[in-house]
């Protein structure tokens, strides 16, 4: 799968989306947590960083259990915030994935290697297209 990062920014911060990492848990527009202003899936472009205030958006983005968010401050350099922590932890979620939070190896059946540094959504279920990470398909069957 094509590695796609897109790029949204209000002029203070930066907003990295990667498509591929998304498990479309919704969060970062749904419900009464959502910041619907400046992510709305239903339009093109479907992040608008004009949507709402720098501080509000970091902490939406803060929420995002995958990762596929992120953001830099545009005055520093650039590098999307990491989550700091000693110890990798592993997060249950209820009907969904395990979220894995820090820095792990993910070993492939091939033999390929990737490092995961910040956030993965590792799949549960056993339904996912993209194993061994979640693509959101428990929703289909622990609604």
């Amino acid at each position: 799968m094509k590695e796609i990062t897109k790029k949204y920014s209000n002029g203070e911060i930066t907003i990295v989306w990667k498509p591929q990492v998304c498990i479309h848990s919704t969060i970062c527009w749904r419900g009464a947590a959502g910041l619907p202003e400046v992510f709305n899936p239903a339009e093109r472009p479907w992040i608008k960083p004009a949507g709402a205030d720098t501080p509000r958006i970091v902490e939406q983005i803060n929420k995002c259990p995958s990762g596929a968010l992120s953001f830099y401050y545009n005055d520093q350099q650039e590098n999307p915030q990491e989550i700091q922590q000693e110890l990798t932890r592993v997060e249950v979620m209820d009907k969904g994935p395990l979220m894995v939070i820090g820095e792990v190896i993910i070993k492939h059946p091939d033999g390929r290697e990737e490092i995961k540094t910040k956030k993965c959504a590792l799949c549960r279920c056993g339904h996912s297209k993209n194993k061994p990470y979640c693509d959101g398909s428990h929703r289909e069957h622990f609604v």
